[in-house]
């Protein structure tokens, strides 16, 4: 087997001793959270569309006053799909200040994939959680779709340009840290390929669909609804940018290609029926899980192997719609972007830095097993055996209630109500479309049995909607 970690002679062997009672008073204090299993509840009424039931399991699981990132997130896709569309809103906008600080510490510090001590001393779920990349542009991407089912033109212009520049900053960043990595990489005799790591499911990395992503964060579809709206406030010029990346980002996609082709078409029509941008959002994001490989190091001259945890994402096979059938027409629908695949690429391109933090971390934890074993004998070793274990755990937070994909139709409808049928997991079921204006956007959030069409409900609905529930 290749060796991971060469040699440890890089690591301060005088400040490990400690280790084992930091790692313990961890532990004590709940630094060890585990998000899967907390999310479990939230995630399953929200298939079953129950979801007053997922936001109340996610606030019984949130109860400090000190609220992290991953909260607003999974909060503002619940209100979403209930309807409340100003307060989903008013929700990631309280994400969108967590990660408006992250940009600001990313402009100030490079190398964030290697900041952090405690990562390297006991695990990565100690960090403060700053969200994926794809999250952060997804966030803006679903409070601009918010902000046009609510009428805010100018709510959704601001979005649209945070997400050009939030990818800007975040492929700026990727640069630099790339070569910190390496940097660090050299310094401690670290081989950063994750296909060394003897036992890690190597195929979910090197899927043909995640490595024929650009990126882990920039989205077709996020671009293609930039031109869209674009398209709407008659702005071709900024709606052609949109289009054109878009296609960039998902080539060979006729749908696409369409957008951008017929622009001037569209823009000079004089037709009054609208055109309608359907946006199907199938599936949940496929967690993260944790699995322990055995790390070599050399300690004192003397080969020796600690289990470290690194985070696995198996890919999610949702199901997938290719149609829906509106009035006596059947609709194609078009694959613009696939979360899951994103996911995975995210953690591809992540995992030279997780790697080098972990064979510091193994180097670390490895000694103070080795130093404790010769210092109190037997005894000793046991104790740092069960503090290496008791914190040995890859950092599995992810935004769940996000779908695992994303495809997207466009159709011109009269005006007016119709019916649509699409396929589910469990069958085929009817939703009812309102239409009206000259453009309009309609997202269908796909469950296990039922179909969300999460548009703007006014106050009134919304009470309205609670009191059935409750009498019920």
């Amino acid at each position: 087997m290749k060796k991971i970690m060469k040699n440890s002679s890089k690591v301060s062997w005088v400040k490990i001793l400690p280790l084992a009672g930091v790692v313990m008073s961890l532990t004590a204090c709940g630094s060890m959270r585990h998000y899967q299993a907390e999310m479990q509840g939230s995630l399953q009424a929200t298939k079953q569309g129950n979801l007053d039931e997922a936001v109340a399991n996610l606030e019984k699981n949130n109860t400090g006053s000190d609220k992290d990132l991953l909260y607003f997130l999974e909060k503002g896709q619940l209100l979403r799909l209930k309807g409340d569309l100003a307060e989903s809103v008013n929700t990631w906008l309280k994400a969108d200040e967590k990660v408006r600080q992250w940009e600001d510490e990313s402009k100030l510090t490079v190398g964030k994939a290697l900041e952090a001590a405690g990562s390297v001393v006991v695990n990565d779920k100690v960090r403060r959680y700053d969200g994926q990349d794809y999250e952060k542009v997804m966030l803006s991407t679903l409070l601009t779709m918010n902000h046009m089912l609510s009428g805010n033109v100018s709510g959704a212009r601001t979005e649209i340009k945070k997400t050009y520049e939030r990818e800007s900053l975040i492929a700026s960043l990727h640069e630099k840290e790339y070569d910190k990595v390496e940097e660090e990489a050299k310094s401690h005799n670290v081989e950063t390929t994750f296909k060394n790591l003897r036992g890690y499911p190597v195929e979910t990395l090197d899927d043909p669909e995640v490595l024929s992503l650009k990126n882990g964060y920039q989205s077709a579809f996020s671009h293609y609804l930039a031109g869209f709206v674009f398209e709407s406030l008659h702005e071709p010029s900024l709606a052609s940018a949109g289009y054109r990346k878009a296609i960039e980002l998902r080539p060979n996609q006729p749908l696409l290609e369409q957008g951008l082709k017929g622009l001037q078409g569209r823009l000079a029509r004089k037709v009054k029926d609208t055109d309608v941008l359907l946006v199907v959002e199938s599936g949940f994001m496929p967690a993260r899980s944790s699995k322990t490989i055995p790390l070599p190091f050399i300690w004192k001259n003397k080969p020796v192997i600690t289990q470290i945890a690194f985070p696995v994402i198996q890919p999610s096979h949702d199901f997938r719609p290719s149609n829906i059938q509106i009035g006596n027409k059947s609709v194609e629908l078009s694959p613009i972007s696939n979360l899951d695949a994103m996911a995975r690429r995210a953690l591809r391109d992540e995992m030279p830095g997780i790697i080098v933090r972990s064979s510091i971390r193994a180097a670390a934890k490895g000694a103070m097993q080795q130093e404790m074993g010769e210092k109190m004998g037997a005894l000793g070793s046991l104790a740092g055996i069960i503090a290496t274990a008791a914190t040995e755990q890859a950092d599995e937070r992810i935004w769940t209630t996000l779908p695992s994909s994303i495809s997207i139709a466009r159709i011109n409808l009269k005006p007016g109500v119709h019916q649509a049928t699409i396929s589910t997991p469990q069958g085929p079921r009817t939703v009812q479309l309102s239409v009206s204006g000259q453009y309009a956007i309609i997202p269908l959030r796909l469950l296990d049995q039922s179909v969300i069409v999460p548009t703007a409900r006014t106050t009134e609905q919304l009470a309205a909607a609670d009191a059935v529930k409750s009498a019920n």
